[in-house]
């Protein structure tokens, strides 16, 4: 079964209709099948910061996916832990000449312990680490 990692930025086009990304982001999840996603609890937690500001009808949405995400046999949350943030901030250390948000090198760290090489997503930070991204305007 193929697994892949979904970053906030997929979440947040998936949720978000009028996104720039969106429909991208839609084709990308359909072309993947019945694979399995996997992300962070660090990572819902960018996407309802992200969606925090989004008015009335946002915030409750963005709150009812994350617990359908949490709900979904075919999406993989890996919980936080001290071991996964401290691993995370020795990354973000190690990339002085990044622009990695914390959440990226925490991301990116599971994606290596997890095997996974490909990356929903439209954060060319991932390209760098040599990831496959997914989410991409053609042309």
């Amino acid at each position: 079964m193929r697994r892949v990692f979904a970053d906030s930025s997929y979440w947040i086009a998936v949720v978000k209709p009028k996104d720039q990304w969106s429909e991208i982001a839609h084709n990308a999840s359909k072309s993947l099948g019945d694979a399995v996603l996997v992300t962070t609890d660090e990572v819902l937690t960018e996407f309802l910061t992200a969606l925090s500001r989004g008015g009335p009808s946002l915030r409750p949405a963005a709150a009812k996916m994350v617990r359908a995400i949490l709900g979904n046999a075919n999406v993989r949350v890996i919980q936080q832990t001290r071991e996964g943030f401290l691993k995370g901030v020795t990354r973000y250390e190690g990339r002085e000449d990044k622009e990695y948000s914390l959440t990226d090198c925490i991301s990116m760290n599971v994606m290596e312990s997890q095997s996974l090489a490909d990356v929903l997503t439209n954060d060319h930070h991932f390209e760098q680490e040599g990831f496959n991204v997914l989410i991409k305007r053609s042309g």
